[in-house]
C-alpha cells in the first residue's frame, strides 16, 4: 500500500485504475473495471473518491494543436523587476488566463516564470508578447525558445509501485 500526500491510501487497485485513466479517461466505468480486475460498482466508487480527494484533477481530451491551426510551441522565461510576492502574484494572475499560455511556472533560480505556449503563427505570438510583456512595466526581461520539433508529450505520472 502507497500513502498519498493526504493520507489517502492508495491500493494496488487505485493504481491500476489510475494507470489506466492516464492512457485513456474516456472509458467507460464497464471498459475501466474489467481493464483494472475489479467490478463496476467498486470501480465507481474508487473513481469517485480519487476525483474527490484530487488525487485526478480532470480528465481531458489531448487535441492536435498542428491540426487545430495552433502549430507554434514557445517556452518562454520571464524575469519581472520586482519580485514582492504582490508583484508575483499580479503577473501569474494575468497570463494564466490567457488561453494560449498552457503552463505557467514560478521557478527559482534563474527568470521568476517559465510559460509554455501554444499559438498559430509568429504574428499571434508578437501579438501575446505585446499583451502580456510588452505593455507590462514590470517585466523586465523575456527570453523565447521556439520548439522545431517535439520529441514528446506525455502527460503521464510515474505511480509508486505496490
Amino acid at each position: 500500500m502507497n500513502e498519498s500526500t493526504d493520507g489517502l491510501i492508495l491500493d494496488a487497485a487505485d493504481l491500476r485504475i489510475l494507470d489506466c485513466m492516464q492512457s485513456d479517461a474516456s472509458l467507460s466505468n464497464q471498459d475501466l473495471a474489467r481493464q483494472t480486475h475489479v467490478s463496476p460498482a467498486t470501480c465507481l466508487r474508487r473513481v469517485k473518491r480519487l476525483v474527490d480527494s484530487g488525487i485526478i484533477e480532470r480528465r481531458v481530451a489531448l487535441l492536435s494543436a498542428e491540426k487545430l491551426g495552433a502549430g507554434l510551441s514557445a517556452i518562454v522565461e520571464i524575469t519581472l523587476d520586482r519580485q514582492g510576492a504582490e508583484h508575483l502574484s499580479a503577473f501569474e494572475a494575468k497570463v494564466v488566463v490567457e488561453v494560449a499560455v498552457q503552463q505557467c511556472y514560478q521557478v527559482s533560480p534563474g527568470p521568476d516564470f517559465v510559460l509554455i505556449l501554444q499559438v498559430p503563427d509568429m504574428p499571434a505570438y508578437q501579438a501575446l508578447v505585446s499583451r502580456l510583456f510588452t505593455q507590462d512595466a514590470n517585466v523586465r526581461n523575456v527570453k523565447a525558445f521556439f520548439s522545431v520539433r517535439r520529441g514528446k508529450f506525455e502527460p503521464r505520472i510515474a505511480l509508486p509501485t505496490t
